[in-house]
C-alpha cells in the first residue's frame, strides 16, 4: 500500500510513501537458499508459496506504516484481531494473521478459478460427450473469469494505485536493464509492461492448467476436482520455468509466448506518477547497493539516502529537507 518491495540478490527493500511526503524503507536480508531452490519444477512450487507469504507481509507492514505515520488514519483492530492478540500475544498473532490471510487467500482462488469452472461446465455436459471441447470449455472459461477478475477490481481506486506503483516497478527495471541513471525522468520514458512479471506468471498457469487438464479426459466432478487439486504444484513449477525461461530469450517463439501475459499487464499496469517513480527508485537503489545495509530500517529520500528514524527525530530539519 502506497509503496514497493524490490527483491535484489541478498535483500529485500520495501519503501512506503508516507502522508505527509516522506518515505519509509526497510531493507531486510534474504533467507539462504538451498538445494531445492535449484531444482527445476519444485523451485516454482517453492517461489510461488514464498510470493504469497511474503506479499502478504508486506502488504500488512505497509499498511501498519501508513497507519503509525503522522497524518496517518487511525486503524481500529476488529474482535477478531483483539481476541488473537489477547490469547497469543502480538507476536504470534502477528503471525497467525499473515498464515491465515494466506490460507484464505490459497481457498478463495482454489474455489473460484479451480473448483467453479469446472464445476459449471459439468453443466455443458448435457449438451456434448466431446472431452475435448468440455475441457477447452473449461480452460477458456477460467481464463475469461481471471480477467473479469482483474478488470472488475482495477476500478477500486486502491487498486489503480497499487497498478500504478506496479507500473513504476516495471518501468524502474527497464531503465536498469538498459544502463540509464535511476531517474524519474529516465524511467518514465519506459514502458510499464515487462516480460518476467508476476502477472505473466499468472497468465502461464492458466494456459498451462488448460493443456495439461486435457489430457486427463473428462471423468466425473469429483475426480476432475481432485486432478485440478493435486496437479496445481506441478502446474506451478512449469509456469515459473516458462517464465524464466522467456524472459531470457527473444525469440519470435519467445514473443508469441510473452503476448497473453503482457496484454493482461495492460490491466495490472497502470502509468506512475513522477513521486511513485522516486519510490521504485529508491527501493531499486536500496537492493542494488553493493555496499549497502542488509538490515536497516529508517527513512529515505529520492537519491536512496537513508537516514535512521533516530536521526530524523534528533535532526526534523533533516526530515524537512527530504520532505
Amino acid at each position: 500500500m502506497e509503496g514497493i518491495m524490490m527483491k535484489g540478490a541478498d535483500r529485500t527493500a520495501v519503501v512506503v510513501r508516507k502522508p505527509k511526503g516522506d518515505m519509509h524503507i526497510k531493507i531486510q536480508p534474504l533467507p539462504q537458499t538451498t538445494k531445492w531452490h535449484k531444482m527445476p519444477i519444485i523451485r516454482g512450487v517453492i517461489v510461488f508459496l514464498d510470493a504469497l507469504i511474503t506479499g502478504t507481509k508486506t502488504l500488512l507492514y505497509s499498511a501498519e506504516v501508513l497507519e503509525n505515520a503522522e497524518g496517518g488514519e487511525p486503524y481500529e483492530k476488529d474482535k477478531f484481531t483483539l481476541f488473537i492478540e489477547k490469547r497469543f500475544g502480538e507476536k504470534k498473532a502477528w503471525d497467525i494473521m499473515i498464515y491465515l490471510s494466506v490460507t484464505l487467500a490459497i481457498v478463495f482462488t482454489v474455489g473460484v478459478f479451480i473448483i467453479l469452472p469446472t464445476w459449471i461446465v459439468n453443466l455443458f455436459g448435457l449438451l456434448t460427450q466431446n472431452e475435448i471441447a468440455l475441457n477447452l470449455i473449461e480452460g477458456f472459461l477460467r481464463i475469461l473469469m481471471f480477467v473479469l477478475y482483474v478488470l472488475v477490481i482495477s476500478k477500486m481506486a486502491e487498486i489503480r494505485t497499487v497498478f500504478q506503483f506496479h507500473g513504476a516497478e516495471h518501468k524502474c527495471i527497464h531503465c536498469y536493464e538498459n544502463g540509464l541513471e535511476l531517474t524519474p525522468e529516465n524511467c518514465k520514458q519506459f514502458e510499464t509492461l515487462h516480460p518476467r512479471c508476476g502477472t505473466s506468471f499468472l497468465m502461464f498457469v492458466m494456459v498451462i492448467s488448460l493443456l495439461l487438464f486435457s489430457l486427463l479426459g473428462w471423468p466425473g466432478l469429483l475426480v476432475r476436482i481432485a486432478s485440478r487439486l493435486l496437479l496445481i504444484p506441478l502446474i506451478a513449477g512449469l509456469s515459473y520455468e516458462l517464465l524464466r525461461w522467456t524472459g531470457k530469450g527473444d525469440s519470435i517463439l519467445v514473443k508469441a509466448l510473452s503476448l497473453p501475459g503482457l496484454a493482461l499487464q495492460k490491466l495490472t499496469t497502470k502509468e506512475p506518477t513522477m513521486k511513485q517513480l522516486e519510490v521504485a527508485i529508491a527501493a531499486m537503489k536500496a537492493v542494488l547497493d553493493p555496499d549497502g545495509p542488509k538490515s536497516f530500517v529508517g527513512t529515505t529520500d529520492a537519491e536512496g539516502n537513508l537516514f535512521p528514524e533516530t536521526v530524523m527525530k534528533q535532526f526534523p530539519e533533516a526530515e524537512a529537507a527530504i520532505q
